[in-house]
């Protein structure tokens, strides 16, 4: 992000604001909806955030940390939303350009919906460490000061994360074809 741009939105300009809104917003909603596997709430949370940095941006004090301190504001909406709604149906969405009619979707698909099952088993800690650190690519030194945690604690959830997605994955690969660990446990 420019920090001239933040800079001068920090002094209340607002088209520098809306810039930097604009370019953010879009990867602000996937994490959003990401996390919380529903469009409705992800624009929620989306625009809580937005608003929240706008009302804030003044108060940070180091314009190098906008990112990290965006997504922060962002996860906390997301909470917030979560504890609304009480419906945490997390998903991993697939990006835009993928074509799901492309050789091997079928596939795909399958691996996907396995996918999501075994990541709505994960708490909200263990998905923001997963969504910001596999999704968006950060290295777990941003992932832990995005979220206000050390860095070994982000490790730690991440590494339990993975753990509990394994586990998944390979509790539905041992059951008959068509089940799902996720029926068998709520029979």
């Amino acid at each position: 992000m420019d920090q001239e741009l933040v800079l001068r939105a920090q002094e209340g300009d607002r088209e520098a604001f809306t810039e930097i809104a604009a370019v953010l917003y879009s990867r602000l909603h996937r994490v959003a909806q990401n996390l919380l596997s529903d469009v409705g709430l992800a624009d929620d949370a989306t625009q809580q955030a937005v608003l929240e940095m706008w009302r804030n941006l003044p108060k940070l004090r180091d314009a190098e940390r906008f990112e990290a301190w965006s997504y922060r504001i962002l996860i906390n909406a997301c909470r917030s939303e979560g504890r609304k709604s009480r419906r945490w149906m997390p998903a991993i969405g697939r990006a835009p350009d993928e074509d799901p009619s492309a050789t091997g979707a079928y596939s795909g698909v399958i691996q996907r919906d396995e996918l999501e099952r075994g990541f709505r088993r994960l708490s909200l800690q263990q998905r923001e460490v997963v969504v910001l650190h596999h999704y968006l690519g950060w290295p777990l030194p941003q992932v832990a000061q995005a979220l206000g945690i050390p860095v070994g604690t982000a490790h730690s959830r991440l590494s339990r994360a993975m753990g509990s997605l394994r586990a998944a994955l390979e509790a539905d690969a041992r059951l008959p074809e068509g089940r799902h660990a996720s029926e068998e446990t709520s029979r």
